[in-house]
């Protein structure tokens, strides 16, 4: 509890948030929010981080593959979120600066977790929460035919993604999966342009390798604007 009230403390289900769960806020009503949770309004306030709660579980839940990991991360979060919002200025957008605390709560878990992390890939296939649909980049639904080596595929590539160093899944996660252009992605990982574009390659290319060590074949992990 602070001045500006409490988290919320019911989470998304553990196959993660679902399209239209929690509709965005347009900028206006996003803009009205955060005044009023400034000025102490419990009300906005709460509004605010339920507009956001989904989000900032789902990039916990992409880095840690955990749910009960994930949601006490979340919970992390909004802390986090409740207890900065007074000094928040608005030099980054709102939700840059809120997944990057999101992301911060995340690096500082994996890294504690140093040596799970490190363990054999095969160990790392034991690590459970992500749903079958969050890869790297969004599959398109196949046909019955093409079910079985997309499910395969998604297996490699997850036992992968467990294997990269939590920087590399950090930047794999907000180019890939959250879609955030690279200043965005700068301002959350405070790094210029040119660094983000070459630790992207150099992720993508050790998830690649990866994929293709695991399972034998060359995969494309590459996204679409390599």
């Amino acid at each position: 509890m602070t001045a500006f009230g409490s988290a919320p403390s019911r989470f998304p289900d553990d196959d993660g948030p679902r399209p239209g769960s929690a509709a965005r806020l347009s900028p206006l009503r996003e803009l009205q929010l955060l005044e009023s949770s400034q000025a102490g309004d419990p009300d906005a306030l709460r509004e605010l981080l339920v507009s956001y709660q989904h989000r900032v579980y789902a990039v916990c839940l992409r880095m840690v593959r955990n749910p009960e990991t994930a949601r006490d991360l979340t919970q992390d979060t909004l802390v986090k979120l409740i207890e900065g919002l007074g000094s928040y200025t608005g030099r980054a957008k709102l939700s840059t600066w809120i997944i990057r605390i999101a992301m911060n709560c995340c690096l500082s878990h994996l890294r504690k977790q140093k040596l799970r992390i490190h363990k054999s890939l095969d160990d790392a296939v034991g690590l459970t929460g992500m749903p079958r649909s969050g890869t790297i980049t969004d599959p398109r639904e196949p046909g019955p035919g093409t079910r079985v080596q997309r499910d395969e595929d998604q297996d490699l590539l997850l036992r992968a993604l467990d294997g990269l160093d939590p920087e590399m899944r950090a930047i794999l996660v907000l180019r890939d999966m959250q879609g955030l252009e690279y200043q965005q992605i700068g301002d959350v990982l405070d790094a210029p342009v040119g660094t983000v574009k070459s630790r992207l390659f150099r992720a993508r290319s050790a998830l690649r390798d990866a994929i293709e060590r695991i399972g034998g074949r060359e995969f494309d992990a590459s996204g679409p604007d390599h």
